[in-house]
């Protein structure tokens, strides 16, 4: 298993989940500088994007894989098949709005790598210690696309 750091907005925080021993970093949005700092530390980014433009930007920078984001609320796997018409070497990563009702239809889709969903790993569960309801959960989830 890969552990990464996610909602990554500031380079302090890439130092940070570095130094915890993340093997990648995710951000809400395409910030070049983050891009570029996460780059010059040898550690993977994957930026969340949204738009074409967003996507080019991305493609500039030497990216070849994307989060999308906020995915449902952005057209779900009908907008990842529209992007990756004109971009069809970029593959992406949605979050946002993927379910255990959804997670089989994002993955079915050859352009998606992977998926995010809090819904496995809730704060709560977390809070009340419940590892074995989140264990659940994710063999739940990995069930949904076998």
């Amino acid at each position: 298993m890969l552990v990464g750091a996610g909602t990554v907005l500031k380079t302090e925080q890439v130092d940070a989940a570095i130094e915890a021993g993340a093997k990648f970093i995710v951000s809400p949005g395409l910030n070049p500088k983050i891009v570029r700092y996460c780059q010059e530390k040898g550690i993977p980014v994957y930026p969340g994007v949204a738009t074409a433009s967003e996507i080019e930007q991305a493609l500039e920078l030497g990216l070849s894989v994307v989060k999308f984001f906020p995915a449902e609320v952005n057209g779900g796997v009908k907008a990842i098949k529209a992007l990756s018409a004109p971009y069809f070497q970029l593959r992406f990563m949605p979050t946002g709005g993927i379910s255990q009702e959804n997670i089989g239809i994002y993955l079915s889709c050859p352009q998606v790598i992977a998926c995010g969903g809090s819904w496995m790993v809730k704060e709560s569960l977390i809070a009340e210690k419940k590892y074995d309801e989140i264990e659940a959960l994710c063999k739940e989830a990995v069930e949904q696309i076998r």
